[in-house]
């Protein structure tokens, strides 16, 4: 399998691009630099790309949507072999009233970085504690997220004794028969008999019930369901959507929960190499 670029766009940091501009002049285009980064940095899954947005005028006026569209696109083109963009939240939002359809990530680009996030932050959690709380997401896309958690978890399955899936009750709809080939997939391969809940649904929206997660709670929803933990050990909560409510929640148990999420992984691999030679 070829290996990946995902190129990082993100706003630039003032201090490392102090008097740079992407467009300095009315009669200069728009240009932005990336720097490809080793995939080493990401245990072999994906070669990350730097590319930062600094202002667009010295006086730091607005990028407009198309222009700072375009100036993306010819990144991505410059690139060599398979290359998809990640965008910052920042950046997502300065194009996102006309151009965010076109900078969505691509489905198997979000399997590819969860696949490099739980090798890197949740391994040997799941090789040790064997428990992993799926928390799916919209009812509509039922069939695509239990497929990426099977492909997601495939590599620690034979470790795993306790799998438990949270969904959002539909009516009309019958989990058992929609999740059914995944379920039985679960029991021929490793024996293994995952456990249904359903989402309470409250005032404030839609939330977990009283089991206690332990182990690793692999995310899939928009919105915070705030599961309960373990009181005694730590626990992984990997947010797939990327949910910055989500990482404030984990932070408000003062440490018994780690939040690792896409968007802050790569992030972190793209701006630590700002300390040393890459």
């Amino acid at each position: 399998m070829e290996t990946e670029r995902i190129i990082y766009f993100h706003p630039a940091k003032e201090e490392v691009h102090k008097n740079t501009a992407a467009k300095k002049h009315w009669w200069q285009d728009a240009v932005l630099r990336e720097r490809s980064l080793t995939a080493e940095k990401t245990g072999g899954f994906f070669v990350p790309v730097d590319c930062p947005i600094p202002a667009y005028y010295y006086k730091k006026k607005p990028w407009p949507q198309e222009i700072l569209s375009e100036a993306m696109e010819e990144v991505l083109h410059r690139a060599p072999g398979m290359a998809d963009a990640f965008l910052h939240p920042d950046i997502m939002t300065i194009v996102s009233e006309k151009c965010a359809g076109r900078w969505e990530v691509r489905g198997e680009t979000m399997e590819r970085l969860a696949a490099c996030l739980l090798a890197a932050c949740a391994a040997d959690c799941l090789r040790q504690k064997g428990s992993v709380t799926v928390l799916l997401g919209s009812p509509d896309d039922t069939e695509r997220q239990m497929e990426t958690a099977w492909q997601l978890l495939s590599p620690y399955l034979p470790r795993i004794n306790s799998l438990l899936f949270y969904y959002e009750e539909v009516e009309g709809t019958d989990i058992w028969e929609e999740t059914a080939v995944w379920l039985e997939e679960y029991g021929y391969e490793y024996g293994l008999v995952p456990a249904m809940r359903s989402y309470l649904k409250k005032a404030e929206g839609l939330r977990c019930g009283t089991d206690r997660c332990g182990g690793v709670i692999l995310d899939f929803a928009s919105q915070a369901r705030y599961p309960r933990t373990e009181r005694k050990e730590r626990v992984i909560y990997v947010d797939l959507a990327s949910v910055q409510e989500k990482e404030r929640s984990c932070i408000r148990k003062n440490g018994q929960i780690l939040y690792v999420s896409p968007f802050k992984y790569l992030d972190t691999v793209v701006k630590s190499s700002y300390d040393r030679k890459t």
